[in-house]
């Protein structure tokens, strides 16, 4: 259910208001002048990677953990730090 409330109410009130999104779920529009400006809703559970998905997602960490070649040729300590 929606809940319109006003910036200043919900400013004296975030616990209470926080609380209902919290416990039932509900939605709360806060408005300034009557304009809806924010919402206040629950955050969804983060969903479950599938097997295949963790699969690939491991074996991306490998292949960054490993690195990439450039093929260009790595410069001496000597050449870095002219004098």
């Amino acid at each position: 259910m929606k809940q319109h409330v006003s910036l200043r109410d919900a400013n004296q009130h975030l616990s209470r208001y926080v609380e209902a999104v919290e416990q039932q779920g509900e939605e709360i529009i806060i408005t300034r002048r009557g304009k809806p400006v924010a919402k206040i809703v629950r955050i969804a559970d983060s969903p479950r990677l599938t097997a295949a998905q963790k699969a690939v997602r491991e074996r991306l960490l490998a292949r960054m953990r490993k690195g990439y070649r450039l093929g260009g040729k790595v410069p001496a300590r000597d050449q870095l730090h002219e004098r």
